[in-house]
């Protein structure tokens, strides 16, 4: 079921699909289409106070109750954080680009601002691409050597996606026990994946909602 907008005018499909599809899965999940904040996504660091409707960035947060958060995924990783105790929530799209300006670390301290507790702090990775087949050019890699990411974060020139957001996650004073992951390859897997369709692919999302 497609959630999003494809780049690839091949795949496309028609927009009125695409907000029909939005609203079986919301309704699925008892939450509403009314109360949706989603994301021109962009390949940033740029963390958005959730609104209900569109804002361009790459994560949102909100101590608001309904607000239905969605970030949008073929590869990328989505981040999804919750601070049950003060009652915060914030998603993020985590592909390398963004996770190589640690966007993780940025909704973290968004959060803060609105009150959260880093030690309250519980943080879902879900399915995306796998390092086995992510292969990215020695410029990527140089990118994340200046941003001091470890050499254990990476292979030869595949990278680890979730080894990268998992330590600025714990650089962030997030505690380990509180770091889950999906560990689904979206490449391997029955998932749209950007690489594997070579671009010719529809998007899924991760929503989280207080």
């Amino acid at each position: 079921m497609g959630l999003g907008w494809s780049t690839s005018s091949v795949f496309a499909d028609e927009p009125s699909n695409i907000l029909v599809n939005r609203n079986i899965a919301l309704q699925n999940l008892n939450l509403s289409i009314d109360n949706l904040s989603f994301l021109k996504q962009i390949h940033s660091n740029k963390v958005n106070i959730a609104k209900v409707g569109q804002q361009e960035g790459d994560a949102l947060i909100t101590d608001k109750k309904n607000i239905v958060l969605a970030i949008s995924i073929a590869d990328c990783y989505p981040l999804l954080f919750h601070d049950p105790v003060n009652n915060i929530i914030g998603g993020a799209h985590a592909g390398w680009r963004g996770t190589v300006t640690k966007i993780a670390e940025n909704t973290i301290l968004a959060m803060k601002k609105l009150g959260a507790k880093t030690e309250n702090i519980k943080v879902a990775i879900g399915q995306g691409i796998c390092q086995d087949n992510f292969e990215v050019g020695l410029e990527v890699i140089q990118q994340f050597t200046e941003a001091a990411f470890p050499s254990s974060c990476w292979r030869e020139n595949k990278i680890d996606l979730i080894a990268c957001n998992k330590f600025v996650l714990l650089q962030s004073g997030i505690n380990e026990k509180n770091i889950w992951t999906m560990n689904r390859c979206t490449f391997e897997n029955d998932f749209f994946s950007y690489r594997g369709d070579k671009g010719k692919t529809g998007r899924m999302w991760a929503v989280i909602s207080l």
